[in-house]
């Protein structure tokens, strides 16, 4: 049947259009994950700007007070932990860009010759007292909106209290901010950890199977592990400032740095699992299949790896699998050293993420680097 060339050319077809399905399906699952992860920080940036639009309206008296949400949703932003450094730097920025852009108008008037200068001149000022990026942005936006609504009914010093709301109501959400930022570490390295077993499971039928094209798309699934890194070094450091700022979370400290401590194990084993993956390709390219002990210790490490996962899932650090781990180790004592440096290269990675893993449960890595016997 290969022989006819359309009837290639057809297979060739399909499988390209399964792949990018492949590909499609897992970047819309990539996607929606983003968007549940940041589903709640949405929703609080939204009603604090509700809430600071109703406040300035209601009890201030502003008809119009177009700087408080707007100041809410900058301070408040998409990271807890520079929250607080934010709605100081906006709050200043408003104020240095209004009461430039007020002086502006007295003195020269509107325009576009106007805008441009007084922009100018308040991110020049901003620079000079030692600002950060956002306060200089902010000093030149204010400015600007000044100078362009200078003909409007509000004056300058109610901008400045309605940015003044934005941002008071933006610290007091961040202190009282429910526990969503602590939860959400502990789910990303369980989050992780799946991946790590999903990615070890298909390495293994790549293997078995000696089918080239799957052990390359395990190669780059391994690769796309650096995501989970980032969003968990993110997550950790919004957990770290929630207990750190707020006063209702302090209790929560060593939980949140129990869980920050997985960080660095986690990273090795990420970085054990690509070179893994890669030597699998290569193992599968030269049609070098490991010996049934490699695979039955491949079965072994992804069992653990989902039970740790499943640990964290039911909020309980993996501590339990020591044991499991050990034996683990052992096993790959047992194992033998095959011929092929392939898979010579599989073992060894296979007994490195061990030792990564038993770093996860909480020991020191000469503690885990002990309890790992050499081949025999």
């Amino acid at each position: 049947m290969s022989r006819h060339p359309a009837l290639r050319v057809v297979l060739r077809a399909y499988d390209a259009s399964e792949r990018t399905a492949r590909r499609g399906t897992a970047s819309l699952a990539r996607r929606a994950r983003r968007l549940r992860y940041r589903s709640f920080l949405i929703a609080q940036c939204a009603v604090t700007a509700g809430l600071a639009y109703l406040v300035a309206n209601r009890l201030l008296g502003h008809p119009l007070p177009i700087f408080a949400p707007v100041a809410a949703i900058v301070c408040l932003g998409f990271s807890f932990g520079q929250r607080f450094s934010r709605a100081i730097e906006m709050a200043v920025g408003v104020a240095l860009g209004v009461a430039m852009g007020d002086v502006f108008v007295l003195v020269f008037g509107t325009g576009p010759v106007q805008i441009t200068v007084v922009a100018a001149l308040a991110m020049a000022v901003a620079t000079l007292v030692g600002a950060r990026n956002l306060m200089i942005t902010q000093a030149g936006v204010q400015s600007s909106i000044v100078v362009v609504l200078a003909a409007g009914a509000e004056p300058g010093v109610d901008r400045w209290l309605d940015a003044v709301v934005g941002c008071a109501l933006a610290l007091v959400v961040t202190t009282v901010a429910p526990s969503a930022p602590l939860i959400r570490p502990r789910l990303l390295v369980a989050e992780a950890l799946q991946e790590v077993a999903g990615t070890l499971s298909a390495a293994r039928t790549a293997l078995t199977s000696t089918d080239l094209q799957l052990a390359e798309e395990v190669l780059d699934r391994a690769r796309r592990s650096e995501q989970h890194l980032s969003a968990i070094e993110e997550a950790n450091r919004e957990g770290m400032a929630v207990v750190r700022y707020s006063p209702f979370f302090g209790r929560r400290r060593n939980e949140v740095q129990n869980i920050a401590a997985l960080y660095q194990p986690l990273d090795r084993l990420m970085r054990n699992l690509r070179v893994l993956t890669r030597r699998t390709a290569v193992a599968v390219f030269h049609g070098q299949r490991p010996p049934e002990a490699y695979l039955a210790l491949l079965d072994e490490l992804v069992e653990v790896v989902e039970w740790m996962a499943g640990e964290l899932y039911e909020r309980r650090l993996p501590t339990a699998a020591q044991k499991r781990l050990v034996r683990l180790g052992q096993h790959t004592g047992d194992a033998g050293l095959n011929t092929s440096l392939s898979n010579i290269v599989v073992l060894a990675q296979i007994r490195s993420m061990t030792v990564d893993l038993l770093e996860l449960t909480g020991l020191s890595y000469a503690d885990a680097r002990d309890l790992i016997p050499e081949p025999a």
